[in-house]
Order: C-alpha cells, then structure tokens, then sequence
C-alpha cells in the first residue's frame, strides 16, 4: 500500500526523530517546511536547521518560507496536494487557509499532557514548577494556540534531578513514536478526537534570558527546579562580584544562612543560602571561563564563606 503524501513542518533538533520515523514508515514525504537559515556563531554564517539537514540526507525538497502564512507560500503548499501535514516544533503559526489544504488535516506533536503546558515551552515550564510527569500529545490543529482536539497521548516520569536537555532529547523521541501510533490509528480509521478542557490549561510562555535570574529569597526546591528547567538554554543565573554566573546543577541542601550568603565552599560544592534552607552548587560558569564542576572551579578560583551572590554590581541586601 502507498504511504500518506505527508508535508512534515518543522525546524529544530527537537523535531529530526519525527522526520526520522515518517521516512521509515515508508510514507511520502513530499516536501519538508522549516524555517530559513539563520546566522550562527563568531563569523555570524548562515547555518540551515537541523530539519533542513536531514531533509537533503534523504532527497526530500526543503521549502523555507520567511512567512508560511503568504498565499504565496499557502498556494506553493497547496499545490503540492498533501493527504496529511505534520507539525513539530515548526516555529510559526499556521493560517486557517493552509490547514484547510489536506484531506486529513494537520497533526501537532506537542512537548506536554495536553491542555496543559499550552504554548512556546512547555517541556521547560514542566520542570521550572516542579512536575513530576509529562509527555507527548498528537493533536488536530486549528487557529488557536495548541487548542485543536487531542488524539494520541504518552506519559513518561520526569527525574528528580533531570534537566530540560535530558528532558528534550527523551520528549523527542517519545513524539516520534507518537506519531507512529496516532497515523497507524488514523489509517485503520479508528482515531478518535477529544476535545480539550480549557478550564485545566495553563501558558508556557517562549522563555526570556531574565527569567533565569536566581531569587536567593525563594525556596531550595524552587531555585533547583530553575536551574533544571533553564539548562542548557538560557541557563539559570546569579552574579559574583558583578558577574554573571550560571549555575548547571544544583541540590537541595537543609543549612540556612542569608539569602544568597556563601555559606560554605568545597569539593562538594558551594553552599549558598536561600528561602528556608541552602542550595549545593555542583557545576556553574564564571563569566569568561568554562562550564566546571565545583571541586574544579573552585581549584583556581577561591571563595570565601560570606560572599554574597546577588544582582549585577552589587550586593543583596
């Protein structure tokens, strides 16, 4: 039997497994949409997406669009008469006029248990409020913000110490066997549409590089689930003698000193107060140094119990 003419819609890392698992299924991929190349490191060339990539690895036409809501480009799609669009992490909103082209619609592969965690970041909002579990939702698409009608859902535990890399790298893989699922289902004509709740949804919104800001006055385990849900991008950070400091990974530790105070530092790592209790740093970056585990940084760079760790310049009080 032929395979779905499919147009996959994507652009980042996060989506390849996806692309990945339609190419092995045997459907036909028609064309790949993703988003132009962008400029990238100190010489500023421009470097395509990780979709784009591995698109060309396979002979699959790229389409990269500035707007795909232009009838130019709603037309160019169009033209290609897809059976099904598929959509991860693509990067721009979808016109009604485009998700009225295929037959079957456009499925979303979305980083969270649907209707929660709706927007830009949910696998990273998951962790930065402390939730224990997530997982994959495929859904119908329709011109609101991930509101569409759920098909397919797949739970997973999230780890006590796990960061949004490590959450990011097993969300992508468990999209790309959602995606297996949901089109089995959908070609045996057994997908069935629920609709969602908005009363039980909540925004994640696109994070911002200042919403990594530590507050040294909030819990431990608030400062920690920060951290974990900031790495590796934009990364969670404080400032020491004016500057920045990242911080990678953290523990929960039970001293209590001055929010912000140095209380103790050692191979184990530093021991900064903070909300009712302390924070154990165990691997940051100094400004203009590299990314170290504790007991490294700290064999050339000293710090003494007292310092305070606050915002840029100056000093909490």
């Amino acid at each position: 039997m032929a395979g779905l003419r499919i147009i996959f819609m994507g652009t980042p890392e996060f989506a390849c497994p996806t692309l990945r698992k339609l190419i092995e299924r045997g459907e036909e991929v028609i064309a790949v949409v993703t988003q132009p190349d962008r400029p990238k490191g100190r010489g500023q060339k421009l470097v395509p997406p990780p979709v784009k990539a591995l698109a060309q690895e396979h002979g699959i036409p790229v389409l990269q669009p500035l707007k795909v809501r232009t009838p130019e480009s709603v037309d160019e799609i169009r033209r290609l008469a897809p059976d099904l669009i598929v959509v991860v992490a693509f990067g721009q909103i979808l016109p009604q006029s485009l998700l009225d082209i295929p037959k079957h619609g456009c499925i979303n592969i979305h980083a969270s248990l649907l209707p929660r965690y709706r927007g830009a970041a949910p696998l990273n909002w998951c962790l930065i409020n402390g939730e224990t579990e997530t997982g994959i939702t495929t859904m119908m698409m329709d011109a609101g913000l991930d509101t569409g009608d759920m098909l397919v859902k797949r739970a997973i535990p999230i780890e006590p110490d796990e960061d949004a890399q490590s959450l990011h790298d097993r969300l992508s893989q468990l999209g790309a066997e959602t995606i297996d699922e949901t089109l089995d289902l959908l070609l045996a004509g057994k997908l069935v549409r629920e609709k969602q709740d908005d009363s039980l949804t909540c925004y994640a919104p696109l994070l911002k590089k200042e919403d990594g800001l530590v507050d040294w006055t909030r819990e431990p385990v608030h400062v920690k689930n920060q951290v974990r849900g900031f790495t590796p991008w934009p990364g969670a950070y404080t400032f020491l003698d004016g500057k920045t400091l990242k911080l990678y990974r953290v523990a929960v530790a039970g001293e209590t000193g001055a929010p912000g105070e140095i209380l103790r530092a050692c191979r184990e790592g530093i021991l900064v107060g903070c909300g009712s209790g302390s924070i154990l740093i165990q691997e940051l970056q100094l400004e203009g140094r590299k990314r170290l585990p504790t007991a490294e940084f700290l064999a050339g760079f000293r710090l003494e119990p007292g310092t305070r760790l606050g915002d840029a310049g100056s000093v909490e009080n």
